[in-house]
């Protein structure tokens, strides 16, 4: 059942050009909910490191989807989520759908501060994106042929993201997901390497699958212009999936929309055809 005050009144998406955003935006508008997109670039002006930008953004917000920009996990986030979240609710704001990250610690203060709002709020919380394919991070790998990394065979149950936007839609949209928290993953595991046979299959091309160690993919990365601290961030975020720790699946597609994920193989047949994988 739709609520009626939401559809009335304006929704706010943080990162409206994103990777979820972009898609909650237009899901709500197909709905003929009233959209305000907001991102540092384009739509509406918003910077989390620029608080003058806050209050315009919320003018006759009821709902908002947060995405923070900057790293959640970072010991500014939860601060900076916190006062947003406090002018938020002082200006009417009445619901929030934040997207967080599934088995990652880092990012439970910022959800804290989420739950210590005030506000009715949902928490996503979704594993690797199928999109990281198709529309950055891994894309150069596959247009290159080869996806070298340092998962090993280790399994993750890549969640699309046009279900991660399903599921907020609804939490901004409809009652009865107030104060829940959604883990979020496809329906099947997968190592990279099936995922990368499924694009190639898919896309008509041959791409393959090189698992490496962690030495080299840092190399990799600072090659390719990430800087000492970062690489290995990234590296350590790989090294969980090499590790088994997401090798599990999550219910909160079910649980919020009633419905199975979309399974990868969808995904890869889907976007094939945009000719995202072919130089």
């Amino acid at each position: 059942m739709e609520n009626n005050a939401a559809n009335n009144t304006t929704t706010l998406v943080l990162g409206g050009t994103g990777k979820t955003g972009r898609r909650v935006v237009e899901q709500l508008t197909a709905r003929d909910v009233s959209v305000r997109a907001a991102s540092r670039s384009t739509g509406t002006p918003f910077d989390w490191l620029d608080r003058s930008t806050w209050e315009p953004a919320l003018a006759d917000v009821r709902a908002v989807y947060l995405v923070y920009l900057q790293d959640l996990g970072h010991p500014d986030a939860a601060p900076h989520i916190r006062d947003f979240l406090r002018l938020a609710a002082s200006r009417g704001v009445e619901r929030v759908v934040m997207l967080s990250a599934r088995g990652w610690d880092a990012a439970r203060p910022s959800e804290q501060a989420v739950r210590d709002a005030g506000i009715d709020w949902t928490i996503l919380r979704p594993t690797w994106f199928a999109q990281n394919f198709s529309e950055d991070m891994f894309l150069p790998a596959i247009l290159g042929g080869e996806v070298r990394l340092p998962t090993a065979d280790g399994h993750e149950p890549f969640i699309d993201a046009e279900d991660v936007a399903a599921v907020a839609v609804a939490a901004l949209t409809e009652d009865g997901h107030a104060g829940q928290v959604y883990e979020l993953s496809g329906p099947r595991l997968l190592t990279f390497g099936d995922a990368v046979g499924l694009i190639a299959k898919a896309a008509g091309r041959e791409v393959r699958y090189a698992p490496i160690s962690s030495e080299e993919f840092i190399a990799d990365l600072l090659q390719a212009g990430l800087t000492a601290e970062e690489a290995p961030v990234v590296d350590g975020l790989l090294g969980l999936i090499a590790r088994g720790d997401n090798a599990y699946l999550s219910d909160g597609v079910q649980r919020a929309l009633g419905r199975e994920p979309r399974d990868f193989a969808d995904f890869a047949e889907r976007t094939a055809p945009t000719g995202a994988w072919h130089a």
